[in-house]
């Protein structure tokens, strides 16, 4: 898709372009995005001033009380008529109503003619509207400004050419007008001017001087390292009389010393004393040796001024592009960053409003999560862990999974083959779970009960749980044993209440480790999603300041229902009437009786239709050794038997009860969809009953704020009229 801002180059004049430029400084562009520009720079008595007289017919003040206490931008354009148009542009940080003083600002003058005599006046009338203090016995004022003078002068006769004129570096204070502080004003301000790699920067060098004592040049190697922006300019040639001195000079034209790109120029301008002073006449002095050795094209002023113009136009065409394209991303970074901020927070409707609409988003992705409706934001697509309800199942079914590998103290057996009872089933069920644990890893694998140090007191770090232990049989006789009565054949329910007790010793703390990790991933959400819908970080604090306390009160009720729900399997005595106990106890009973009996069994005969004997896979077992089996077996062993049996048909179906109960109170209703939920706690309901001062703590806005919020306005305002001048 074609840049809006592109313009056809082909056909835009170097001028065209330039008049964009200046337009987008007087604008104040140029405090947001670097501009084309060349900036004249210098100490003092560097001829700084004489120099922009020569270029621009200005007659800047030379002694010091006098010079330059701010930037001044010079443009020279032609037009038909002749006109010279004032204004002052003010500087970054300039509040509105200086803004509107300096505003008024803007003498008429209607021609060039009287410029030149009016200009001491207009330099006062400057002064006073920026505020810089012109009597030097007055401490009412200041010394420097960062708004800057424009001088625009048009005319038949003019050329195309904008320079940007610093105040002079100085390192001595003048007492009762400078200071040692604004020695290094000055300086922070040159250097905000050089550092921006569209600037061609003008070093004012006076040739009578030794260059290695010019501090400017230092100064431009620290912004230009490699001096391909800084251009040299040897001003006072006249004064130069001695012919090493001359030789000097020569060779800093010629490239022999201290080389740069764009190279030196020699001018000679007008002196303190030079009241008949012509450009023409003063360079007649370049015809003379040694100064007509070097190339006639970096000699004098009108030699410079036409190689500005060209390196203006060139730098100004070079970067445009790129202009256009910075000031268009800059433009929409800040229109992101304010729409990040919300809507103005400065009332409590205001503040009612911005925080419920929160609180409704916030609760759209809660049901999204919880409902698996993970299309509705890009959010679940960047971070799967955010898929709330798909980590809860897996979790679930992991615990679940883990919770029958392990969750029985010791290991049950079957009472034909003392092996496992449930071999195969148990393999089905761990191959299943092993699949989806592959599947889920990156919903829950991370999870990290360390994450939240302020979900300290609430979870469980204790997760080892040990495989369980072998011996169950000798087990259960060694209860029977310590433990019974007088009873015939049979033992006590306390036997049993005391068996199952011991066999789930470790349900606590392996589902205290599964509502942990549960907490943690709503906590987690929370935090993300609250994060995301809420970018500064204050109001952000403040929210989770209001809720921290009752998020944690709510966690603490599900880890507390969980385990009273252990509480109710392992301290009650054990009772059902789910007839799944019936039936595993006679299965049980039926197999070990099976078992028993298969030693003495032999297979049924049967006849084919051919009249011919086989071999059945039935077993036949005579009845007399079904009798003498059954009264072979001993009391005790019998009722450890018993005491296995009834343990392991009751303990199936109680760990069934007990994982869906866990799940279904501890986890649904009190973690994720009863009105109790942490995450109900963040609603537009408790947003309506907050009481005005509570607003105002947590999404007033921080002055920080308000002034952040201010500045993206400005900043948006100027870069808008950006692209308007970029555009046309």
């Amino acid at each position: 898709m074609a840049d809006p801002l592109a313009p056809k180059l082909g056909h835009l004049a170097s001028a065209a372009l330039l008049r964009k430029i200046d337009e987008l400084r007087e604008k104040s562009v140029g405090q947001h995005v670097p501009l084309p520009q060349l900036v004249v720079v210098g100490d003092q008595s560097s001829g700084k001033s004489s120099l922009l007289e020569s270029l621009t017919t200005i007659p800047f003040p030379r002694n010091v009380e006098l010079c330059t206490r701010y930037a001044t931008q010079i443009t020279s354009r032609r037009d038909s008529e002749s006109r010279v148009d004032i204004t002052i542009i003010p500087g970054p940080r300039a509040p509105e109503e200086h803004k509107k003083h300096l505003a008024a600002y803007h003498p008429t003058i209607l021609s060039t003619d009287n410029f030149r005599d009016k200009f001491p006046q207009i330099l006062n009338e400057a002064n006073f509207r920026m505020g810089i203090r012109t009597d030097t016995s007055s401490g009412v004022g200041t010394v420097f400004s960062e708004d800057i003078l424009k001088i625009e002068l048009c005319g038949p006769d003019q050329d195309y050419l904008t320079v940007i004129d610093v105040p002079g570096i100085f390192r001595n204070p003048t007492e009762g007008i400078t200071t040692k502080n604004d020695i290094q004003l000055v300086q922070n301000m040159v250097k905000e001017y050089i550092k921006n790699d569209r600037t061609i920067i003008l070093a004012v060098l006076p040739s009578n001087v030794d260059i290695a004592t010019q501090e400017i040049l230092t100064l431009a190697e620290d912004y230009d390292k490699a001096g391909e922006r800084t251009l040299g300019v040897l001003t006072k040639p006249d004064l130069v009389t001695e012919q090493s001195a001359q030789a000097a000079v020569c060779n800093l034209v010629l490239g022999k010393r201290r080389p740069l790109t764009l190279g030196y120029y020699v001018v000679r301008s007008r002196g303190a004393d030079d009241d008949n002073f012509s450009n023409t006449d003063a360079e007649k002095m370049f015809q003379d040796a040694p100064w007509n050795k070097l190339p006639s094209s970096r000699l004098g002023v009108l030699a410079l001024k036409a190689r500005l113009t060209e390196l203006l136009s060139e730098i100004t065409r070079k970067e445009f592009p790129k202009l256009r394209k910075e000031v268009s991303k800059q433009l929409s970074d800040c229109q992101t960053e304010l729409e990040a901020l919300g809507a103005a927070r400065e009332t409590e409707r205001d503040q009612r409003l911005f925080l419920s609409a929160l609180a409704r988003h916030f609760q759209a992705l809660v049901d999204a999560a919880l409902s698996a409706h993970y299309s509705s934001d890009a959010i679940f697509e960047e971070m799967l862990g955010l898929r709330l309800i798909t980590c809860v199942v897996n979790l679930t079914e992991m615990f679940n999974y883990n919770f029958q590998q392990k969750g029985h103290y010791r290991s049950f057996e079957d009472p034909g083959t003392d092996s496992t009872m449930e071999v195969v089933r148990v393999r089905t069920v761990a191959h299943r779970a092993d699949t989806h644990a592959k599947e889920g890893t990156s919903f829950f694998a991370d999870i990290d009960l360390d994450e939240f140090t302020d979900l300290g007191e609430v979870v469980s770090r204790d997760c080892h749980i040990d495989d369980p232990q072998g011996g169950i049989l000798d087990w259960t006789e060694q209860l029977y044993l310590r433990s019974r009565g007088t009873d015939l054949g049979t033992f006590s329910g306390a036997i049993l209440s005391s068996a199952f007790k011991e066999q789930s010793s470790k349900w606590a703390p392996m589902t205290k480790a599964y509502i942990s990790q549960i907490i943690v991933v709503i906590h987690r959400f929370m935090v993300i999603i609250l994060e995301r819908l809420c970018p500064d970080p204050h109001v952000r604090e403040e929210i989770w300041s209001s809720i921290h306390d009752e998020v944690l009160k709510r966690y603490k009720v599900a880890m507390d229902q969980a385990m009273f729900l252990v509480s109710l399997e392992r301290d009650k005595r054990p009772y059902t009437v789910n007839h799944y106990f019936n039936d595993n106890l006679q299965i049980a009973r039926g197999h070990r009786m099976a078992n028993m009996l298969k030693p003495n069994s032999r297979p049924e005969i049967k006849q084919d239709s051919r009249g011919l004997d086989y071999c059945s896979t039935n077993l036949i077992v005579d009845l007399d050794h079904v009798r003498q089996t059954t009264r072979s077996k001993g009391n005790v062993e019998q009722v450890k038997e018993e005491i296995h049996d009834i343990l392991w048909s009751y303990y199936k179906v109680a760990q069934k009860r007990f994982i869906d109960n866990v799940y279904q109170q501890a986890v649904d209703h009190c973690l994720l969809t009863g009105p109790m939920s942490p995450l109900a706690v963040f609603t537009q309901e408790w947003v309506i009953v907050l009481e005005a001062d509570q607003l105002e703590i947590i999404v007033g806005e921080s002055g920080i704020t308000k002034e952040r919020r201010a500045a993206l306005k400005r900043k948006i305002k100027d870069l808008e009229t950006a692209v308007q001048i970029l555009r046309h």
